[in-house]
């Protein structure tokens, strides 16, 4: 093998779209790290969540990625997980040595890694056994400033790279909008405990049909000092581990008393 075979092979991904800022910054911060492929939705998914394409054809087209350091990118009309998926078995033939997904434009601390498409391309990495990270900027511009992101971001994908992350388990790490010079650290958190009040926008169109927008505010009655919410309101990163395992293992024991016979 020559010296470039031999350097990790990294798959980057996202749900904000292949034309988005986010990913081209993150691309450029895992170009001296290892060997990059993107593959990436080729229109905004957000709030995609889990989804796969399974009632429509799914299309890829090689294009061109305005950046020196990388081998090869596509895009695809499917989500954020369906693009893991070709990535693995339809594009590189293999899994990769690590994924990352993002940057996304906007936060996916708390309850919204739920509903991410960021964070579950991360997810699906972890169900098929590859070391992966999600990352966000609390900045929903479509010119946000990811500068301040770089050294963090390099950081701890080089973390991951060498010593790789317990199986089943991805990072979800959330970026506060400040200044690189105005970032305090690092912090390993818990997801907090917050939700959201939904609320929807009625409009009526021109031709007198009812539609909606949805709206809502955000609610953190959380106020633990370990959660991913404090560390980003004071300043810091927020490093969150994040599982698939849904079991709510503590209510086993519980459901266990009942008289299920």
């Amino acid at each position: 093998m020559n010296e470039q075979t031999n350097r990790p092979l990294i798959l980057v991904t996202n749900d904000d779209g292949i034309e988005a800022k986010g990913i081209r910054h993150l691309a450029s911060c895992m170009a001296p790290l290892g060997r990059v492929i993107v593959v990436a939705p080729d229109r905004a998914q957000s709030g995609m969540g889990h989804a796969v394409t399974i009632n429509d054809v799914l299309k890829m087209e090689e294009r061109s990625f305005p950046m020196e350091g990388i081998e090869q990118a596509w895009q695809t009309t499917g989500t954020p997980v369906d693009c893991v998926k070709l990535a693995i078995y339809e594009i590189l033939g293999q899994k990769p040595d690590l994924l990352v997904s993002g940057i996304n434009h906007g936060s996916n601390a708390s309850i919204n890694v739920i509903y991410s498409g960021t964070m579950s391309a991360a997810v699906e990495g972890a169900v098929e056994g590859i070391p992966s990270i999600g990352f966000s900027l609390l900045d929903h511009s479509a010119q946000a400033d990811f500068s301040a992101t770089s050294s963090y971001i390099k950081r701890i994908a080089s973390q991951v790279l060498e010593k790789g992350l317990p199986a089943g388990t991805c990072l979800n790490v959330n970026f506060p909008k400040l200044p690189a010079d105005s970032i305090k650290g690092m912090r390993v958190c818990r997801q907090s405990a917050g939700h959201w009040d939904d609320a929807f926008d009625k409009r009526t169109s021109p031709s007198g049909s009812t539609y909606y927008w949805m709206t809502g505010n955000f609610n953190n009655p959380d106020q633990g000092e370990d959660t991913d919410e404090w560390a980003l309101r004071n300043g810091f990163v927020s490093i969150v581990p994040t599982q698939f395992d849904l079991t709510a293992h503590h209510a086993i024991s519980t459901l266990n008393q009942w008289d299920l016979k």
